[in-house]
């Protein structure tokens, strides 16, 4: 993959990752002085989920098999729908109070299954034909 697409994708995948736990599990967790936690938590995986992404996008998913290029299908079009579903009803209707709901339960998670299904057909498309 190029090097541009790769920081593109980390550009997306990064922030998204961040965002959706901090908010998902720690909005649940009363933290009430200590909201550094959560900040360090979702850093932390965010980072996680950055290195993994760039490490796996070096040279072809296809050429690490099924389950490398599945993954990181499934990050990339997770990460995107995440952060096109949370942030666009933030942008375009910010009185609207569910908007980032859309991001949460719609479309990051078909963004994860999709990119899952894409990264398949993507293996089963660049992976190495056995010599005959």
């Amino acid at each position: 993959m190029h090097r541009f697409a790769r920081i593109l994708l980390l550009l997306v995948v990064v922030p998204a990752v961040y965002f959706f736990v901090y908010w998902l599990p720690f909005d649940f967790v009363p933290l009430e002085q200590r909201e550094w936690v959560a900040s360090l938590v979702a850093l932390l995986c965010a980072v996680l989920a950055g290195r993994f992404l760039w490490i796996r996008t070096v040279g072809g998913a296809a050429a690490r098999g099924l389950l490398a290029a599945m993954s990181s299908g499934a990050l990339a079009l997770g990460g995107i729908g995440f952060c096109a579903g949370f942030f666009g009803p933030l942008l375009l209707t910010p009185d609207a109070n569910q908007g980032p709901l859309l991001g949460l339960f719609i479309t990051g998670p078909l963004g994860f299954l999709l990119g899952g299904i894409g990264g398949f057909f993507y293996w089963l498309r660049h992976r190495d034909k056995p010599l005959s």
